[in-house]
């Protein structure tokens, strides 16, 4: 049989793939914390010297402003966002809530960036409408000792979520319906009520409005 003759049977149908736009406006507080680059680069220092590290060197002083810039996530363009893979996760996770296997939502959900991080530029971000102001918040480490960490809180913020999925697995309801559910019940970034350390904080939920669907069938 010659490949791509008239007699060749078409089993798989060609990706069915919408893409809507919701916008989602924040109920409660949105506290981003990201692994900031100076955080990054002091691990990577103490690995490259290796057993030359020096121990016991003398604690710099704690900067205020530079931990909470460093928490940001920052697009090239100047506007702050939160990691647009924030969004996905959740959505996947929501699946638990009414019996949607996982994996199969991992291939049909996937969010569109708004832009990408400045200092990372491999880091797809959503836009927040919003202005971020310092939280100064006690944490405790592993061991149970105290610190106070330097974040990012969004009091009154909101965002376009661009969502493409796949049409033979969900209808554009069932989308909406799984965002709202995470809005409600997942939620997104620091202390949000699916967080994988804690029982949350009440933050990172939010509400969905109306979607605006784009006509995207088949890669169209």
């Amino acid at each position: 049989m010659v490949v791509g003759s008239k007699d060749d049977a078409v089993t798989i149908k060609a990706p069915n793939l919408v893409t809507c736009v919701f916008k989602i406006v924040g109920n409660a507080p949105l506290v981003v914390h990201r692994f900031s680059a100076k955080a990054k680069n002091a691990m990577l220092s103490k690995m490259v010297a290796g057993s030359t590290a020096k121990k016991g060197k003398p604690r710099e002083a704690f900067d205020v402003q530079g931990a909470f810039n460093g928490a940001r996530y920052v697009s090239k363009e100047g506007w702050d966002g939160f990691n647009a893979a924030a969004i996905r996760a959740a959505c996947i996770s929501a699946c638990r809530l009414v019996g949607f296997k996982m994996t199969l939502a991992k291939m049909s959900v996937f969010v569109i960036q708004d832009g990408w991080d400045a200092t990372e530029p491999q880091i797809p971000l959503i836009r927040i409408y919003g202005k971020a102001r310092v939280l100064e918040s006690v944490a405790r480490v592993e061991t149970g000792q105290a610190y106070v960490t330097v974040r990012p809180c969004y009091d009154e913020w909101s965002a376009n979520v661009k969502l493409r999925f796949d049409a033979d697995q969900f209808t554009l309801q069932d989308v909406a319906n799984l965002l709202a559910r995470v809005g409600a019940q997942v939620g997104i970034c620091e202390g949000r009520p699916d967080s994988a350390n804690s029982a949350g904080q009440g933050w990172g939920t939010f509400d969905v409005k109306t979607p605006d669907e784009k006509e995207t069938a088949n890669g169209k």
